[in-house]
């Protein structure tokens, strides 16, 4: 295989790893959990993305057809990660803060959590 290739792929995956590493740092040491929330999410996403980027490249290169698994699992992480955020950052508010704690939007609506119906 090619020099080239291999640092490259060296290189993707010593970032990616640096992105993981600054990702579980984070989750240990913020405060909050919307805090914690952001670092792993953005961070891991970029981490996992980068080692499947390596990986992606490496067999491409050694079997010289496109490698499809990884280019997947990837749209898969980047599709679900912020959704997940998203869920997990409105289940906090609803536990944690009242509506009046809340900013104002701005708009004629609410925060989306609290325009729904009570719950019986």
């Amino acid at each position: 295989m090619n020099i080239i290739v291999e640092i490259v792929v060296s290189l993707l995956l010593i970032g990616s790893g640096i992105f993981a590493l600054t990702g579980a740092i984070g989750l240990v040491k913020l405060e909050d959990c919307i805090q914690r929330l952001h670092a792993p999410t953005k961070a891991a996403t970029l981490g996992v993305g980068g080692v499947l980027v390596a990986s992606s490249v490496y067999f491409t290169m050694k079997s010289g057809a496109l490698s499809f698994h990884e280019i997947l699992i990837a749209l898969f992480i980047l599709l679900t990660a912020p959704i997940t955020a998203n869920f997990i950052s409105k289940v906090y508010i609803e536990g944690a803060k009242s509506r009046e704690d809340l900013p104002q939007t701005g708009t004629q609506h609410g925060w989306a959590i609290y325009d729904d119906p009570p719950r019986k």
